[in-house]
């Protein structure tokens, strides 16, 4: 490939301090769900990736973790970027990752069940999902309640499929087994764990 391809656009400038930027960012939103943080690093990925997607997966991604792309995200300049910058081995079925970029969620993100959901003994062997959504907004939609929300919280998430709340009410019914989610719109992020109920 050619220096100039999108394949090898750059990645974090510093590539350890903005990780661990992106990383505390992404400990902050787990912790706090549905709280919308601004990555902390500049990133310009190649299309149909976003600023925090790529940020989160740059994070999230290394030499021994298994990922999946819907076919939205799976195009050859957004996948040969991940491979060059993160490393990580690339597999065709769901069922086999521990994180799943999804960049067309009304028509990838369900089911959940697809995912690994991890075992009773060993609930980290969960997936991790990496959803790119329309828009966040600290208001209006979602009511969120559980643990990391100081009574109850609101997020507006654009671009879930129709059916989201239910599947999701069923993944938190899996506890301590479940995926968590990680939204990204534009170049800001919220994460809902596994243990966050949803209403509205």
């Amino acid at each position: 490939m050619r220096a100039n391809t999108p394949a090898l656009a750059p990645g974090f400038a510093d590539p350890v301090l903005d990780s661990q930027a992106c990383f505390r960012a992404l400990l902050d939103a787990m912790a706090r769900p549905g709280t919308i943080h601004p990555i902390p690093a500049a990133l310009h990925p190649p299309a149909p990736l976003g600023a925090a997607m790529a940020a989160a997966a740059l994070t999230l991604l290394d030499l021994d973790t298994p990922f999946w792309l819907d076919d939205a995200a799976a195009t050859p300049d957004a996948l040969g970027w991940l491979r060059f910058h993160a490393g990580s081995p690339v597999v065709r079925e769901p069922a086999r990752a521990a994180f799943a970029l999804i960049a067309d969620p009304a028509r990838a993100l369900l089911p959940l069940d697809r995912f690994p959901l991890g075992e009773d003994a060993y609930p980290d062997r969960s997936a991790t999902l990496i959803v790119q959504v329309a828009a966040l907004e600290a208001r209006g939609g979602f009511t969120l309640r559980g643990p990391g929300v100081e009574g109850s919280a609101r997020v507006s998430v654009s671009g879930l499929p129709d059916g989201f709340a239910a599947a999701w009410d069923a993944n938190r019914a899996l506890f301590p087994r479940g995926i968590d989610l990680v939204l990204c719109a534009g170049s800001a992020l919220a994460c809902l764990p596994r243990t966050t109920a949803l209403e509205g």
